[in-house]
């Protein structure tokens, strides 16, 4: 700022110098007293008279006379010249002032028509406020942030940013008003310098994954959910990093596992909670698309376990008329979300399906990225993958899945 106000007061005094200089450029001018020209003027009458007295003592001819006469009119032109040049160096003066207010005038007034001065306000603004903007965005301190607010904002965080170099939480939060400010672009760059400083930041990386969603490409969809597994690796019950797993599955009308993924989130929330009807409007559309569709989980052989399903004896009598079975392998520790499911209609006991990576729910969330596994079975009376009252299921104990192929699994358990 101060650097520019110097530019501006040099190029100033430029513009003076170059208006005012050729108006108080010095003259040469001889040294006078008061009353000179009178003097002057006396010595010229005293030459007449001596050049008269030659002629008529016949010193000089006319010819010589008449030339002389001229002669000493023109030096005493020469002689008295001194005192015009001072009245001129004075009237100068008054140009060279009248020409330097005009300029200092003209350049206020084209400043004020042109300049930058609003911007210029408004950026102090922003670095003075930026405190409080950085509150009320992340804090939820206060007001919203209006879009005008958001973009003084970003100025302030920009500024800050080239100021004090790399700042891994000035980067995410201007990555994140990009966003609101749709400025996907800048929200990429941002979110790339974030993460280049660390690779692990779960916030950065689910807000990265929501721009790579909107913008719907397949590459950015995979992308995201690489991202987003990465989040869950670390953070199991992330319901961002699920919510937005299970928009991916729903964008590739991945039915199955979409569903699962809502039905995982519907889990984690209350009733009252406003996304709960929401989320499960969502999951009855889906059971509407895989019914209209037929659709089946795929089945192949590569890293499967062979999962043989039986009923307790006891619990014969609880089967209900039409219950869905859902079978399904999830990691012994960490995230609620099953690695593979088999969904059956239509069945009898006792029952083989194969659970393997063609049957994950999530990409990059399969059985070969788990060590230790529990395999389940459940008998649901409404659909739905999400234990209710009244339902049988059963449980394996902690199986390393590299130790396993087959499994015979026994559902024992009356859900209260």
């Amino acid at each position: 700022m101060i650097l520019m106000w110097a530019c501006f007061a040099l190029l100033t005094l430029i513009a003076l110098a170059f208006v005012m200089l050729p108006f108080l450029q010095k003259e040469r001018v001889k040294t006078i007293t008061h009353n000179a020209n009178a003097e002057l003027i006396s010595i010229y009458e005293q030459r007449l008279v001596d050049l008269k007295t030659d002629l008529d003592n016949q010193r000089i001819d006319d010819a010589n006379y008449s030339e002389s006469i001229v002669e000493l009119k023109r030096r005493l032109l020469n002689e008295l010249s001194p005192e015009k040049s001072l009245i001129s160096k004075g009237n100068n003066r008054i140009f060279a002032l009248t020409g330097g207010a005009f300029v200092i005038a003209l350049s206020g007034i084209f400043y004020s028509l042109t300049g930058s001065q609003q911007q210029i306000s408004a950026w102090h603004d922003a670095m003075d406020n930026l405190t409080e903007y950085g509150e009320r965005a992340v804090m939820q301190k206060g007001e919203q942030l209006t879009q005008n607010e958001l973009q003084a904002f970003a100025l302030a965080l920009r500024t800050k940013l080239s100021r004090s170099g790399d700042d891994e939480m000035a980067w995410m939060l201007l990555g994140r008003v990009a966003m609101s400010l749709n400025e996907f672009d800048m929200a990429q760059q941002s979110f790339d310098k974030a993460l280049r400083m660390n690779p692990d930041n779960k916030q950065v990386l689910i807000s990265y994954s929501q721009i790579l969603l909107l913008e719907g490409s397949e590459a950015n969809m995979t992308r995201a959910a690489g991202m987003l597994s990465k989040v869950l690796n670390a953070e199991p019950t992330n319901l961002d990093a699920i919510s937005l797993l299970a928009l991916i599955a729903y964008e590739r009308k991945d039915w199955p596992q979409a569903k699962a993924a809502f039905e995982v989130l519907l889990a984690s929330m209350e009733k009252n909670d406003s996304r709960y009807g929401l989320i499960s409007q969502r999951i009855a559309d889906i059971e509407l698309q895989m019914q209209s569709e037929g659709s089946v989980m795929p089945v192949t052989k590569a890293n499967s376990i062979a999962v043989t399903v039986n009923v307790a004896s006891e619990l014969i009598s609880k089967l209900p008329q039409e219950g869905t079975l859902f079978v399904f392998a999830k990691a012994a520790s960490g995230s609620p979300m099953p690695l593979a499911a088999v969904k059956l209609t239509s069945y009898s006991f006792p029952v083989t399906v194969e659970l393997n990576d063609s049957t994950a729910m999530v990409e990059g969330m399969n059985l070969s990225s788990a060590e230790d596994i529990i395999i389940s079975a459940r008998i649901s009376l409404d659909d739905s993958v999400m234990p209710s009252s009244g339902e049988l299921e059963g449980h394996s104990s902690s199986l390393k899945r590299e130790s396993v192929s087959e499994y015979q699994l026994q559902i024992d358990t009356l859900i209260p």
